[in-house]
């Protein structure tokens, strides 16, 4: 009976999963099979490391952007500017060599920290320009930003692990071949060191009066009236600025380029993971290299669209006008990126380059559209934490969008069945309710002008 049982329990202990004592993934095995129901645990854990390491530099700049702001109006734009560059020559290099997950989230965090110049640099192109020039000015900034959003991208498709792309010119045993993201890492660094040096020759836009400093052909009508301007300031205490919080113009402008940015993050994020998925997964099917060829063509699209079309479309339509069209031209072009996907050869490639093109054109025009309202909604002395406050918010929701996108297109793939927006269509279904959410607030009441 004994050999009997024996031997009925052989293809069981056959069955049975084996573990050893020092081994983490036996640990981990076992404790799967002694816990039921959703691991909220480890689902956490893993959505808090992405974030972390997606993020770093967004959170770092979202702590330090109103110090940077309120720098910049104190000291000048200038010197935050050079500051900002130079801080990308360093930790971008860092960043380059990082040996382990640490220091690269710790490099990223001290970019994003230390580089607060994008909220000042708004505030310098709307100053440097005349009036009828400002939206160039402000295009030109979130041309850059929207180009650069494409161009790092694709130049880390091109350059990332040299050696294995080019083994006749990197060996693996080289600097390049130890530290594979090096080279686009350092291929920025240098392009900034040669802006840092440029930098110190940009004119500073800041006034600075200094009142003991009389000019020596002020006429005497004019020594006259200041004088009794003076007098009459004498007698009552000086006007405390506005509160930047209390000023709804530029409250509301902020909190509509953040649902905006948060959108565009999303949508960055998506469109690379939509680009290289497989076909059977309603993907493209695309090798990194080629969504780095769509995103340079994007970019120089870009380009020369804002430095000639859109300061024309503003002066006609004013900026507001042409945010709303494009965010509601968006909504169309994001649904059909799915039946896009449904096709192959030149088609494919045709209808992709246009589509990426035209809704970056979009996204840009919109965000330059938000720029101008906010630098229009305060006076020079607070332009600078204006925009660092902008700069903060936008900061905090871009921090969410590639680790939001990222989990949303999870979640769709695994509903390819679905009977209601199968697949990727639900991934754009959802970016189009933010975008339509966008669109919403910018009219009135909520969406507010200056008017001086």
């Amino acid at each position: 009976m004994a050999a009997g049982e024996e031997k009925l329990r052989e293809p069981f202990l056959k069955n049975e999963k084996r573990y050893y004592e020092n081994c983490p993934g036996c640990k981990v095995d076992q404790l799967k099979e002694t816990k039921s129901g959703l691991p909220i645990t480890e689902l956490f854990s893993i959505w808090i490391i992405v974030l972390c390491t997606g993020s770093s530099f967004m959170f770092g700049r979202a702590l330090t952007s109103v110090f940077w702001g309120l720098v910049a109006d104190r000291y000048g734009r200038k010197p935050v500017i050079i500051m900002g560059t130079a801080s990308v020559v360093i930790f971008n290099t860092l960043f380059g060599l990082s040996v382990n997950f640490w220091m690269a989230v710790l490099t990223r965090f001290l970019l994003g920290s230390l580089n607060g110049l994008l909220g000042p640099i708004k505030a310098y192109a709307c100053e440097i320009f005349r009036e009828e020039h400002q939206a160039l000015g402000l295009s030109t900034v979130s041309t850059a930003w929207g180009i650069g959003l494409i161009i790092g991208p694709a130049l880390g498709g091109f350059l990332a692990q040299p050696a294995e792309k080019f083994p006749n010119l990197f060996s693996s045993e080289s600097l390049f071949g130890k530290f594979p993201y090096f080279l686009p890492c350092l291929c920025i660094s240098l392009f900034a060191f040669g802006v840092t040096i440029a930098a110190f020759w940009l004119p500073e836009t800041l006034h600075r009066h200094n009142d003991d400093d009389d000019s020596c052909d002020v006429s005497y009508d004019a020594l006259e009236s200041a004088s009794a301007e003076v007098k009459e300031e004498e007698g009552r205490e000086a006007t405390p600025k506005k509160s930047l919080l209390k000023n709804w113009p530029l409250m509301s402008s902020i909190i509509v380029y953040c649902v905006f940015s948060l959108h565009d993050m999303a949508y960055s994020e998506i469109f690379s993971l939509w680009a290289n998925s497989p076909k059977k997964l309603g993907g493209l099917n695309y090798s990194t290299q080629m969504v780095g060829e769509v995103l340079a063509i994007t970019g120089f699209s870009l380009l020369v669209f804002q430095l000639s079309l859109y300061p024309f479309l503003e002066r006609i339509l004013g900026p507001i006008m042409v945010a709303r069209i494009a965010g509601v031209l968006t909504i169309p072009l994001l649904t059909s990126y799915p039946y896009i996907a449904m096709l192959s050869g030149f088609g494919l490639a045709f209808l992709l380059n246009c589509a990426s093109v035209v809704k970056n054109l979009l996204s840009v025009s919109i965000i330059t559209g938000l720029f101008i309202l906010q630098n229009r909604a305060v006076d020079q002395d607070q332009r600078g934490a204006a925009n660092g406050i902008a700069m903060t918010g936008m900061s905090l929701f871009k921090a969410a969008g590639p680790a939001g996108g990222g989990a949303l297109f999870s979640w769709a793939q695994k509903r390819l069945d679905a009977s209601f927006l199968p697949g990727s269509q639900m991934v754009f279904f959802v970016l189009n309710v933010v975008e339509a959410i966008g669109v919403l607030m910018t009219f009135k009441p909520f969406l507010a002008q200056r008017h001086d």
